[in-house]
């Protein structure tokens, strides 16, 4: 066989693999959005992708590991529904907010919920909440204060206001409007950071 023959069935192998993580990822995907976490088989989705439940576990490891992959393959998606948003815009980061959790905030919800039992799944919550920080961090940091105690705890404050579980909260649970969720979300921030300039 030619070194270009060689070549060729490599890349259409690396070809072929990418494509059958896709799909099982894409079949993770659908269910993990829209299921429980328990609910989630290995078997139905191998089945949905296509593939062995042995090839899906060569790809993944674990239904662990499947979790972790998705919400990997997640973090562009939702960096694009966040948008940019100019320093101290509140208006702006809210809508970001609310697009985000309007598309994925009920899963959100149940995989924070599950991590709390399944210590595998503990690095893709870790991750999320340290991108939210940042965020904020980008957003707010001009307003916040210098010192790195009462900076601290004015972040957390922001994050509190912000978490996926205020949304829950108020959409989900007290049954609020888009919209009304929306002017509440901005009045909370707006109130965090008047607190951290006038404690």
């Amino acid at each position: 066989m030619t070194d270009a023959a060689r070549s060729y069935r490599m890349r259409a192998r690396a070809d072929g693999l990418a494509r059958t993580r896709e799909r099982i990822l894409a079949a993770t995907r659908r269910r993990l959005l829209t299921m429980p976490y328990d609910d989630v088989r290995l078997a139905d989705v191998a089945a949905e992708a296509g593939v062995s439940q042995q090839t899906l576990l060569n790809h993944f490891t674990s239904k662990e590991g499947l979790a972790l992959a998705v919400a990997e393959a997640l973090a562009p998606e939702i960096e694009a529904l966040r948008g940019p948003v100019a320093p101290g815009d509140v208006a702006g980061f809210v809508r970001g907010l609310m697009r985000q959790y309007e598309a994925l905030g009920d899963a959100n919800v149940r995989l924070a919920g599950v991590a709390e039992r399944i210590p595998a799944l503990a690095p893709g919550m870790e991750f999320a909440r340290g991108r939210h920080t940042a965020l904020l961090e980008e957003t707010f940091g001009g307003h916040l204060p210098a010192d790195p105690r009462e900076r601290r705890r004015a972040l957390a404050a922001l994050y509190a206001v912000t978490d996926v579980g205020t949304w829950k909260l108020l959409r989900r649970d007290l049954g609020h409007s888009r919209a009304e969720t929306t002017t509440v979300l901005q009045s909370l921030i707006r109130a965090a950071l008047a607190t951290t300039l006038h404690p």
